[in-house]
């Protein structure tokens, strides 16, 4: 008995409320962080009877030719800038040079719309554009390896885009 009462004086009580403020700050961050990057979907009715393979991109590059003119999702990171519009691999430990990428080919033949609004992926709102260079993406598209892009330096060209995920 006197163990119990030696576990309740005031330096083990507060010890052990200290760890629970603290795991409890934790967990509520965790839950935070998790919530903060709530994924955004644009679509284009322009593919919707369509079925898309889904690939890696790995795979995608290294094997382009097979999916010449087929539909496919893939992910990637996006990168945009002057002369660019490319899809590049998300990870930090290949090469993301042109010869390595697809190009991008946004089309006004598929508008893109964030799901549930008219809202479009290059609109102005809320005093913004979406900011999508740099992010990792999910898109749907058709492969073209005869279309390269800016001065047909990438592997291909992803046209009617029909599907972004942020």
């Amino acid at each position: 008995m006197s163990a119990i009462f030696e576990f309740m004086q005031p330096k083990h009580v507060s010890a052990l409320f200290y760890k629970a403020v603290i795991l409890v700050s934790f967990f509520i961050s965790v839950m935070l962080q998790s919530c903060k990057h709530e994924k955004k979907i644009y679509q284009s009715p322009c593919n919707n009877d369509l079925n898309f393979k889904h690939v890696s991109f790995t795979v995608l590059i290294d094997s382009i030719q097979n999916y010449d003119h087929q539909y496919i999702e893939v992910e990637g990171t996006y990168r945009e800038g002057k002369d660019m519009s490319a899809l590049v691999n998300d990870s930090t430990f290949v090469d993301h040079s042109s010869l390595r990428s697809l190009w991008v080919n946004f089309s006004q033949d598929c508008p893109l719309y964030l799901e549930g609004t008219h809202q479009g992926l290059f609109e102005y709102n809320d005093g913004k554009f979406t900011q999508i260079s740099d992010k990792t993406i999910i898109i749907r598209g058709k492969i073209d390896v005869r279309h390269k892009g800016h001065l047909g330096s990438y592997r291909g060209e992803i046209d009617r885009i029909s599907y972004i995920k942020l």
